[in-house]
């Protein structure tokens, strides 16, 4: 009924399905294949900072918006956006850092304790880095920080407000934001609004056969997994987000992650939970859909 799919672990900051194309005929024209080893450079020159648009001291990331190609008479130059990311530590690479004598910094001593800088070799110290070129006044908007608001939505608000809302979009399926997740084959589940004690059997045969997959490929055992849906979702096809529960997973935070097991249970005491409950998260200060919600309540 459902299949589970592992994807990269990592944000909906990631380039959408269009960049992403866009830049991969960008490499080839240059002849440049994904993935290669050879030195490249980047498909501007100079980089001059305007703004910072969002940066995440947890995360290790910051977006920068620019201007390039100041020099080459073209005016006033072309907006770009650079994404910088410091990589994760490869376990397997790891222990070069502290072979020999690394280049430390002391940065704080007390008895046994002692903190430093250390400045790794080169090939230790990449920083994953995505660029948006030409980029267009939506890419700064859809990368800039915004505020977010928390809002209560009632099962009158989703059929009145969020659904009509949501209907009238371009809605695409993005994928970029997703680690080990189950996607449901049956269409028509939009979210968690939909769902009743039809659905049952399906939920508990994702939570079952999720759990199995994952112990026998992983060996993870189902106690320490977090299993859950998002609302509002990232698209909407139903898909049920497993992860593990030492990781600190985007969109793991109480506003937004339902536990499937307790879905399950809400369903089983009330058949019409979802339809009727007023449900909080949290929308960009930007969302149209905020607006609305906040007017109806207003009024």
């Amino acid at each position: 009924m459902a299949d589970l799919t592992t994807q990269p672990s990592k944000r909906k900051r990631e380039l959408d399905a269009e960049e992403a194309e866009a830049a991969s005929t960008e490499a080839k024209d240059a002849g440049v294949e994904n993935g290669t080893s050879a030195p490249v450079r980047l498909p501007f020159s100079g980089f001059r900072v305007k703004k910072v648009l969002r940066e995440s001291a947890r995360d290790k990331i910051i977006f920068l918006h620019g201007k390039v190609n100041e020099a080459s008479g073209d005016g006033d130059g072309e907006d770009a956006i650079v994404i910088l990311e410091k990589t994760p530590f490869q376990v397997e690479q790891v222990a070069q850092l502290l072979m020999g004598s690394p280049e430390l910094q002391l940065q704080f001593s007390n008895d046994i304790y002692s903190t430093y800088h250390l400045f790794p070799p080169r090939q230790l110290s990449d920083v994953k880095t995505t660029v948006v070129y030409p980029a267009t006044e939506k890419h700064l908007e859809k990368y800039l920080r915004q505020d977010l608001h928390l809002v209560r939505e009632t099962g009158s608000d989703y059929k009145n407000i969020t659904l009509p809302h949501l209907e009238s979009q371009s809605l695409s399926i993005q994928l970029d934001d997703l680690y080990l997740i189950a996607i449901c084959h049956r269409r028509g589940i939009r979210s968690l609004r939909d769902l009743t004690p039809e659905h049952l059997p399906l939920l508990r045969n994702i939570l079952r056969e999720g759990q199995e997959a994952i112990l026998q490929r992983y060996g993870v055992k189902g106690d320490r997994l977090r299993v859950y849906l998002h609302y509002l979702p990232s698209y909407y096809h139903l898909h049920v987000h497993f992860t593990a529960l030492g990781f600190e997973a985007p969109g793991s935070a109480v506003e937004r992650a339902h536990l499937l097991a307790e879905v399950i249970e809400n369903l089983e005491c009330d058949p019409e939970h979802y339809q009727r409950r007023t449900l909080t998260f949290a929308l960009r200060a930007d969302d149209p859909l905020l607006q609305l919600l906040q007017e109806a309540q207003r009024s």
